[in-house]
């Protein structure tokens, strides 16, 4: 396995510092974006010790919307789009117990495959499956708030 294909679980604590490093280089980055129609970048070092790099746009940019989060100390996953998670995966991805997410699949709220005898959700599903959750969260609150004034409960 290549050290690039290697998934890691991996929450980094981004400290007051590294919040506003991450914040001045998502600047920098936007500024660089802006003022450019390049369809490369070319990064370098001041010193000359690393050689030219040349980038996509789009390369900065998803690594500006990073740092932005970074900035925020949001935490950051990145997954490829076509990744497969384990139950056990999925269940830490949708901070809920394994057994939940079992219970899911089984009554046909979340599709899987099976390879052997193990399941495999892919990522796509998974966030399918986490939006609609949120939307269904939302309306219960929203509910809840009218039944309680409707019956004239004052939070």
């Amino acid at each position: 396995m290549q050290a690039c294909e290697r998934r890691r679980n991996v929450e980094p604590v981004a400290s007051p510092r590294d919040q506003e490093m991450a914040r001045a280089a998502q600047r920098c980055i936007v500024e660089a974006l802006d003022r450019s129609r390049a369809v490369t970048i070319t990064v370098t070092a001041d010193d000359g010790s690393i050689p030219p790099v040349e980038l996509p746009p789009s390369a900065l940019k998803l690594m500006g919307q990073l740092l932005g989060l970074m900035s925020e100390g949001r935490s950051i996953v990145l997954v490829p789009e076509k990744q497969e998670l384990s139950t056990v995966e999925a269940a830490n991805f949708l901070r809920v117990s394994r057994p939940f997410v079992i219970k899911e699949i089984e009554e046909g709220r979340l599709a899987c495959r099976k390879v052997g005898s193990h399941r495999r959700i892919q990522f796509d599903e998974l966030r399918r499956y986490a939006d609609e959750m949120k939307v269904k969260r939302a309306d219960a609150l929203d509910r809840m708030a009218k039944n309680a004034r409707d019956l004239g409960l004052d939070y």
